[in-house]
């Protein structure tokens, strides 16, 4: 069986970093609402508590058994789980007198296994409100900070031998500070202790590993079904149609749509691809449909709902012509099914998904998503293992709408075809400055703006491209591209000179949060 880690939610916005944390040390972990009821396998290893923007001291505070949970595994408490931890054993835990974020320098007070190999001050990350003033009889201080006396702590009866007749207790820790983060220098270190030295994790989470168990839990899965499954070129499906076909070869039927938004000769590029890996891939051309469906639609949701729909009834379409078909594959990942978990209800929907729902609910089929526990990075990894051309692992994200939400406002057969060039001189030009590698994502959007401009003698009211490019890990956050004003230049003036209809081409500096990546 698989080690586990389990990460326990409480709504922090930086849970998700704790899980990749955990990821690249090689040990397998997943995150649950903190309120879900989970078992205590044979394979979990331990917990971690993560932060949360809530109090200990609120009334309905989120709050969970850490004392049941010791008796059968370690545990740690990030921040919002160390006061958790602190209060639940008599500690006292309060407003502190002054805002506690951003970078501080832990000091360590004492030498233990969770600290092991830290520097004796080492920077770290806060972020909260609350600070424990006082800990519970029992605990141990570990380090402190400058601001607060409490940064780090144990529990000190942990290894105290034990009779029959008392109930034995794992080691249980909490820090103040986020591990987790980038800017705690040594984050990653206290984490790998946690894991390894504490928990005691073989870090055997690799990409063969996971694909060995994978194809192997595919052939429990599917039997001698068949599996029908929408392919999009992206790395995701990409990957999950790879590993679903060593599974069972030919009986994996692919369907790839082109719905008239794809990227310039991207269809038939993409089908080439497939053929070469061997994959049983049928192309089919719907663009002038989805161009008749989007007729009229401005708004982001609208677009997005209506290439949905309309990509439902030609996927039922096609593989209605399959017969025997009894699953469905997806290239769903992690982030996808992680990203509305809410603490206290439904969270707020920022954009719906193009790949999770819908489907399943119209055919009535058994799912298969062999990537439903990897982050995008893992993936890729998992891509390469299995020989995947680079061309296709190394591909930016690309959302399931396509540009029809890098199109500002209504979609029409010219926009699309104004914005594929620009694209694509835009996306060539990265390769060929040797800077596609070194973004995340990348992409032009067609602004609804027309301006004024010169070209020769002639006065040119033409539509305004915005470019956008940004560094990311894996989409959750993201930095806009720093690149070279050379290069800028060099593409602005490209795409001015070779699309006929865009005369002003801008750059999109803006981060997320508070920006999306896309535009729509």
């Amino acid at each position: 069986m698989t080690e586990k880690i389990l990460i326990l939610d409480f709504g922090s916005q930086y849970t998700q970093l704790i899980a990749r944390a955990v990821r690249e040390a090689n040990v397998y972990c997943e995150i649950i609402p903190y309120h879900k009821t989970f078992e205590f396998e044979p394979g979990l290893k331990g917990i971690i508590l993560s932060g949360s923007p809530f109090s200990v001291n609120e009334e309905k505070a989120p709050d969970v058994n850490v004392q049941e949970f010791i008796t059968k595994v370690p545990v740690l408490g990030v921040c919002y789980g160390a006061q958790l931890t602190a209060k639940r054993f008599g500690g006292l835990v309060a407003k502190s007198n002054k805002r506690e974020y951003g970078r501080a320098l832990l000091h360590k007070q004492k030498e233990d296994m969770l600290l092991a190999n830290v520097e004796e001050k080492s920077q770290v990350w806060m972020s909260h409100a609350d600070t424990i003033l006082k800990m519970p009889e029992g605990f141990e201080l570990l380090a402190t900070t400058e601001s607060i006396p409490i940064a780090a702590f144990k529990k000190t009866t942990n290894g105290i031998p034990h009779s029959p007749l008392t109930t034995p207790q794992f080691p249980l820790y909490g820090v103040q500070f986020h591990p987790e983060v980038y800017h705690s220098k040594e984050g990653k270190k206290i984490l790998k202790n946690f894991l390894v030295d504490i928990c005691g994790c073989s870090q055997d989470w690799t990409a063969a590993h996971f694909i060995t168990d994978t194809v192997e839990a595919l052939k429990k899965q599917i039997g001698n079904r068949k599996v029908v499954m929408a392919l999009s070129g992206g790395v995701d499906s990409t990957v999950a149609a790879t590993l679903i076909h060593k599974a069972i070869g030919d009986r994996l039927f692919g369907i790839f749509v082109d719905n008239g938004v794809l990227r310039k000769n991207e269809f038939q590029n993409v089908l080439d691809t497939y053929d070469e890996l061997g994959l049983n891939v049928k192309g089919i051309d719907a663009r002038q449909r989805f161009y008749t469906a989007l007729a009229g639609k401005t708004e982001p949701e609208d677009k997005r709902k209506a290439i949905g729909s309309l990509f439902i009834d030609v996927f039922q379409e096609e593989s209605k012509k399959i017969e025997g078909v009894e699953l469905l594959g997806q290239g769903t990942i992690y982030p996808d099914v992680i990203e509305s978990v809410s603490v206290h209800g439904p969270s707020v929907t920022i954009k719906s998904h193009h790949n999770v729902g819908g489907l399943p609910d119209h055919l009535h089929l058994e799912l298969v998503e062999p990537l439903r526990s990897l982050f995008k990075d893992e993936v890729r990894r998992v891509g390469r293992e299995l020989g995947i051309p680079a061309a296709m692992i190394d591909r930016h994200p690309f959302p399931g709408p396509g540009l029809a939400i890098r199109i500002l406002g209504e979609i029409t057969e010219e926009k699309v075809q104004l914005l594929q060039q620009a694209d694509h001189l835009y996306i060539q030009g990265l390769k060929d400055a040797g800077l596609y590698a070194t973004v995340w994502q990348a992409g032009a959007i067609l602004l609804p703006v027309k301006s004024v401009g010169v070209m020769g003698d002639e006065r040119t009211y033409e539509f305004t491209v915005a470019l956008r490019a940004v560094t990311s890990v894996d989409g959750m956050t993201a930095d806009w591209a720093h690149l070279p004003y050379e290069f800028l230049a060099n593409i602005s003036n490209e795409i001015i000179n070779i699309v006929r209809g865009i005369n002003r081409v801008v750059y999109d500096i803006s981060s997320k949060p508070p920006a999306t990546i896309e535009w729509e």
